[in-house]
C-alpha cells in the first residue's frame, strides 16, 4: 500500500513539474511575442517621425534625420534578407557574423546621429555633417553590397535550377514524342503442332493457301509405266511364226 501511494505521489509531483515547465515556456513565449511587437510598433513609429522630419525639418536637423532613415532602412533590408536566406544557403552564415559586425558600427552611428537631432549649437553640426555623412554612405554601402550579393546568389542558383529543369522536360519531351511502330510484344502467333502430328506441306499454324506458280506443269493424278529394262542373262522373245 505505501508503495502505491509512493508512486502516485511521484506521478502527481511528476505532472506539477510538468505543468510548472509547460507555463514557464508560454508564458516566455508570449512575453517575447509582446517584446517583439512593442520593438516592431516602436520600430515603425520612430521610422515615420524621420520620414516626416525629412519633410518638415530643413537644414542641418533635416539632413541628420535622413541620414537615419537612410541607416536604419539599408540595415534591416539586410538582416531580413541574411536571415530569410540562411535557412537554405549555409555559406550565408560568414556573411550574417559579417553583418553583425558591421550592424555594431551602423548602431553606433545611429545613436550618435539621434544625439545630435537635440544639439543647440547649428555651427558644430554643420562642421560634423561631412564625416556623418561618409560614414553613413560606407556603412549603407557595405550592408547593401552583402545583401544584393545574397539575392544575386539565390537568384544564381534559381537559373541553374531552371535550366537543369528544363532540360530534363526537354528529354523527356523527347522520349513521349518517339513512338515506335513494331508490332505489339502482347500479340503472339498461335502455337505449331507436333512435327509427328503435323501433315506434309502442311503449314504450322493457319494462313492463306499457297498459289501455285503459273509455269509449273500440273501433274496427272496417275503416273504412266515406264519402259522396263532388260538384262543380257535374259531370253529374247521368239517371234510370232507367220503362215
Amino acid at each position: 500500500m505505501e508503495a502505491v501511494i509512493a508512486v502516485i505521489a511521484l506521478l502527481f509531483l511528476l505532472f506539477v513539474v510538468l505543468g510548472a515547465y509547460a507555463t514557464v515556456r508560454v508564458i516566455g513565449a508570449a512575453r517575447r511575442g509582446v517584446d517583439r511587437t512593442i520593438s516592431q510598433a516602436r520600430r515603425t513609429v520612430e521610422d515615420s517621425t524621420l520620414r516626416a522630419r525629412t519633410f518638415t525639418q530643413f537644414g542641418a536637423a533635416g539632413e541628420i534625420a535622413q541620414l537615419r532613415l537612410k541607416l536604419r532602412t539599408s540595415m534591416r533590408a539586410t538582416q531580413d534578407a541574411l536571415h530569410a536566406g540562411v535557412g537554405e544557403d549555409e555559406s550565408l552564415r560568414e556573411s550574417l557574423g559579417l553583418f553583425e559586425r558591421l550592424s555594431a558600427h551602423g548602431r553606433e552611428l545611429d545613436d550618435e546621429l539621434k544625439r545630435l537631432e537635440t544639439e543647440p549649437d547649428k555651427a558644430t553640426l554643420a562642421t560634423r555633417l561631412p564625416g556623418l555623412r561618409e560614414r553613413t554612405e560606407r556603412i549603407t554601402g557595405s550592408a547593401d553590397s552583402l545583401r544584393w550579393a545574397a539575392r544575386d546568389r539565390a537568384r544564381r542558383f534559381a537559373e541553374d535550377d531552371l535550366d537543369s529543369l528544363s532540360a530534363q522536360i526537354d528529354v523527356e519531351a523527347g522520349a513521349l514524342r518517339h513512338w515506335t511502330t513494331e508490332p505489339d510484344a502482347t500479340s503472339s502467333w498461335p502455337d505449331a503442332p507436333a512435327p509427328d502430328a503435323a501433315a506434309p506441306g502442311s503449314q504450322p499454324w493457319p494462313g492463306p493457301p499457297r498459289s501455285r506458280p503459273a509455269d509449273e506443269p500440273s501433274r496427272s493424278a496417275i503416273t504412266p509405266p515406264g519402259r522396263r529394262p532388260t538384262y543380257p542373262w535374259q531370253k529374247k522373245p521368239r517371234p510370232e511364226s507367220t503362215t
